[in-house]
């Protein structure tokens, strides 16, 4: 198989000083002397998709900063067949809890192309791998390399015939990080608790005033005489696309509005066709779905103009649409599952919902409450300031690189 693909990454968001106006001089200076401390380490960080979800945003933004503060990193995707990827979206979702498992066949498939992407690694210090994908690269380390995995996904559920076939390649691992607690699984080897975070300099997350907004949604045909409600997620089951369509058109009994899908079509997943289709067949004629969810301008104008963004996901890793619409302070109704909870405290800085009547009473409300939506958005702004900014994101994975040598 050919050498897989150097990412090169954006350079927005490059340096850590740009923070400073929003963490404090302090919190730079703390950070900078963790980056000292590790002695320009080199940091590889491999996963399978350089667009189309939250960790190739990540990794994006993140690279950039990592040289910014003297670690030498650097960015690199596998590559497969489309079977390839169709196995891996399958243990994505068992891992994520479906039933099932695999035949030997697809396995071996899975660990074959893995392989044959040994030429994608390079002599670092440190191999960060990120997700299920390239998990059985560890096979090919080289003495005196740290290896560590990044779970980006929500196990709380996990498959366990699946995960008892993952579980000895993470055992090769030095440590292995997780989003949260909740998704935490028995390893051998030590395991830290890492968030996700955003970067508010990019065209995605910058403050974008109403009239340009009103420029961007005008040229997508999006209508503004209505309330807008928004969710800006990957067409995936687990996002439950579905599930906001029967939201919206509960709640359109009593309100009206304008409910827009925002996604795309991820390298990596090949069952997004499928449920873009599902959703676009049984959409109300006030109901837009588009894929052109990597278009920034069009996610940074939906996100700030709409009166109330969702994500009904009934499994998440941590949902960073959720993040990026909290920081341009709007009011979010999440799934009530671990990823979301973690940012959104219920009636706080947003709601969290358990089902679809619940949802769409939500939805209700906000509409509704012009003074209910400000409250909510304004207190959710700050919780992203504090708690899920890329500086801390920086400041995590530092102290992660220092706790293995």
């Amino acid at each position: 198989m050919d050498k897989a693909t150097t990412v090169t990454a954006q350079p927005t968001g490059l340096r850590l000083q740009d923070y400073a106006p929003l963490i404090g001089d302090e919190t730079v200076a703390r950070i900078s002397a963790k980056a000292a401390a590790l002695d320009g380490k080199s940091v590889q960080h491999i996963n399978a998709t350089k667009h189309g979800g939250g960790v190739a945003e990540i990794l994006q933004s993140l690279i950039p900063l990592f040289n910014d503060v003297g670690i030498a990193a650097r960015w690199d995707i596998i590559q497969g067949t489309p079977p390839f990827y169709d196995v891996t979206k399958s243990i994505h979702n068992y891992l994520q809890g479906k039933d099932g498992d695999f035949t030997s066949e697809q396995w071996g498939l899975y660990e074959e192309t893995n392989a044959g992407n040994a030429g994608v690694l390079e002599d670092c210090d440190v191999i960060l791998i990120h997700d299920p994908q390239p998990l059985p690269l560890v096979r090919e380390r080289k003495n005196g390399q740290r290896w560590l995995w990044r779970c980006h996904i929500d196990l709380s559920t996990t498959n366990q015939a699946v995960w008892s076939r993952a579980q000895p390649y993470v055992n090769q691992y030095d440590s292995a990080v997780f989003s949260l607690p909740a998704y935490q699984q028995p390893l051998d080897r030590p395991i830290r608790f890492i968030k996700p975070a955003i970067n508010p300099f990019t065209a995605k997350n910058v403050p974008m005033p109403a009239d340009q907004c009103e420029v961007v949604l005008d040229r997508y045909n999006i209508p503004r005489d209505k309330p807008i409600v928004t969710q800006v997620s990957r067409f995936d089951p687990w996002k439950n696309p579905v599930g906001v369509v029967e939201a919206a058109d509960i709640a359109r009994k009593t309100v009206d509005f304008t409910l827009v899908l925002l996604g795309n079509m991820a390298d990596d997943d090949p069952e997004g066709k499928v449920i873009f289709d599902q959703v676009k067949d049984m959409a109300h004629e006030n109901t837009i779905i588009s894929a052109e969810g990597d278009d920034a301008d069009l996610v940074n104008a939906l996100q700030s103009y709409s009166d109330v963004v969702m994500q009904k996901s009934t499994r998440e890793g941590f949902g960073l649409t959720v993040t990026e619409a909290m920081w341009k302070s709007r009011a979010v109704i999440g799934g009530r599952v671990d990823g979301i909870g973690a940012q959104i405290e219920d009636g706080v800085n947003g709601f969290l919902v358990g089902s679809i009547d619940e949802a769409a009473q939500r939805l209700v409300e906000l509409i509704g409450s012009p003074d209910l939506r400000s409250r909510i958005g304004e207190t959710a702004r700050e919780s992203v300031r504090e708690k899920f900014l890329l500086s801390r994101l920086l400041e995590d994975h530092l102290d992660w690189l220092a706790s293995v040598g």
